[in-house]
């Protein structure tokens, strides 16, 4: 399980299948892999996709830093003394939370050894490695090993686990007294362009968006012991014994110009959207992706001035009483 794609997002946690950004389209938000050791999204290895993983998450992570100042800020909230960090990927978010709870044992959990690795090395970059430990686990059939935790941060992995409800009963059961699940699930895809770009049909990111939701559910539907939930996780929450302690969704705006890494990351997820999308794009769609990925458009992703990043993350809390 490594997380979204960014979508928007576990792995090692084989929560799932590859990254979901890779996958779904969604980002892998947060650098976090999604994915829990399936491989990852359109072959691509992860010596290769763990520094694109990393980029992303580097941007999006003014979102985590409030996310998690919110969390620690709670007048619920418990002493943090051991984290897990659920499909961590990189590890980007999991220094995050080390250098946010300076008190914390903080444990990368994921499916795939070569994001673990990274997120070793970044820990011990950042001086963070006396207090950062990696895992490689299966999830969820290696919960259990685990132990326990005052904060289990779960980013874009939830949706990658066949029986929802049953994991997240799972690793509720490993929260102390008092300890909180943060769920990052939902909030909005991000947006870079303006629905009219100039050329081909205005609309087109709406577009790459229905299809990507199409796919999103295509990969539900392939999951082991997969089952329907309603995604109204406060109730799932109250369902497996947690009370629900409040949803905040946190705004990431860079508005154009954009600086280089938030250019080169659209140009990333344009092109692998124009690598899995293949089949359902229309014509007109896939000339307009051409032109956006070609560098030397003026109009191309590389060149145009009206380039921003707008997106949103929600994070929803339940503690365990």
């Amino acid at each position: 399980m490594s997380q979204h794609t960014h979508g928007h997002h576990g792995h090692s946690a084989r929560a799932g299948h590859a990254a979901h950004s890779a996958h779904t389209g969604h980002s892998v938000h947060a650098g976090h892999s999604a994915h829990a050791g399936h491989g990852t999204p359109d072959g691509i290895g992860w010596d290769a996709m763990g520094p694109l993983l990393e980029q992303n998450a580097e941007i999006s992570r003014p979102q985590y830093e409030e996310a998690a100042r919110w969390i620690a800020w709670l007048p619920t909230a418990p002493q943090v003394r051991r984290v897990l960090d659920i499909g961590s990927g990189p590890g980007v978010v999991t220094c995050l939370l080390a250098e946010m709870f300076p008190g914390a044992e903080v444990v990368a959990v994921d499916g795939t050894p070569a994001l673990l690795e990274r997120a070793g090395e970044r820990a011990e970059r950042l001086g963070l490695g006396g207090r950062v430990r990696v895992r490689q686990a299966d999830l969820p059939d290696d919960l259990g090993e685990l132990g326990e935790a005052d904060l289990i941060w779960m980013g874009n992995t939830l949706h990658h686990m066949g029986d929802q409800r049953a994991a997240l009963a799972g690793f509720a059961g490993l929260l102390r007294p008092g300890g909180t699940v943060a769920l990052v699930e939902g909030g909005l895809q991000p947006r870079r362009l303006p629905r009219d770009i100039g050329f081909g049909r205005p609309g087109l990111e709406a577009r790459l968006d229905a299809i990507n939701t199409d796919r999103f559910e295509d990969m539900r539907a392939a999951l082991p012991d997969t089952k329907r939930e309603s995604e109204d996780w406060s109730a799932l929450f109250a369902a497996v014994g947690l009370e629900p302690q409040g949803t905040r969704s946190f705004l990431l705006d860079v508005p154009a110009p954009v600086p280089e890494p938030v250019r080169d990351d659209a140009v990333i997820e344009f092109g692998r959207w124009r690598e899995a999308f293949a089949e359902y794009l229309t014509a007109e769609d896939t000339a307009a992706l051409d032109r956006l990925l070609d560098p030397d458009d003026p109009a191309g992703l590389r060149r145009r001035p009206d380039l921003f990043l707008l997106s949103a993350r929600t994070v929803h809390l339940g503690r365990r009483a």
